[in-house]
């Protein structure tokens, strides 16, 4: 059998409105794991339910609009789109599914005063710094107001201030009700969680819940 099996024997719940982190050296199933919850990698075996639904089930046009609709990604790269302002990167997605222009000014304002970038609307990625460029990544993953959140290592390529200012970032919508998968190698990061899972070959091999993270 020349299966590979990033994956096996996993049977995990995540609580509604949890802050999950999700640690284990590279190669542990972290990212793939992320990628089933995201509808992205289809599971060759077993039930995956969200919200009552098991996505694997669903077409992939029914996945794109569950995808759509239930989940926002924050990557490492921030993937920002260059020619288009801080404003626009964030409003993106709101155009494409046909929301009026005043209710996405509303929410993308919004969610910019959030993550602390009030008055840094209209600058272009290249004029913002790193951190600044991941939470811009942050408002676009969550202005359409999904259920979930899942981010991979969303401070990988920062310093720690400029981290620490999306790890807030995430933390206030997470207190706001917004359920946050994060997949991390950092210690620090990972405190601001309240879950803690270790994946090591596939397998979750420890996990810890905290009563108090990190402050913010």
């Amino acid at each position: 059998d020349n299966c590979i099996r990033p994956l096996h024997d996993l049977d995990l719940e995540i609580e509604a409105g949890r802050f999950l982190a999700l640690m284990g050296p590279s190669g542990s199933g972290k990212t793939t794991l992320l990628n089933l919850i995201a509808g992205i990698d289809s599971p060759s075996a077993g039930e995956l339910i969200i919200d009552g639904q098991d996505i694997a089930e669903l077409s992939r046009s029914q996945l794109a609009g569950w995808r759509a609709d239930t989940i926002g990604y924050v990557f490492q790269l921030y993937n920002l789109v260059p020619v288009l302002t801080a404003y626009e990167n964030a409003e993106l997605i709101l155009m494409l599914q046909g929301v009026s222009a005043r209710e996405r000014k509303e929410r993308v304002m919004g969610l910019l005063k959030e993550v602390g970038l009030e008055g840094m609307e209209h600058r272009y990625p290249r004029e913002l710094s790193g951190g600044q460029q991941q939470r811009v990544a942050v408002a676009r993953a969550v202005v359409t107001r999904p259920h979930l959140i899942l981010a991979d290592e969303p401070t990988g390529n920062l310093d720690s201030t400029h981290g620490n200012e999306v790890m807030s970032a995430l933390t206030r919508l997470n207190e706001a009700g917004t359920t946050i998968v994060m997949v991390t190698h950092s210690e620090a990061n990972a405190a601001y969680s309240r879950r803690i899972i270790h994946l090591f070959d596939g397998e979750i091999v420890t996990e810890a819940r905290q009563s108090a993270r990190a402050a913010v």
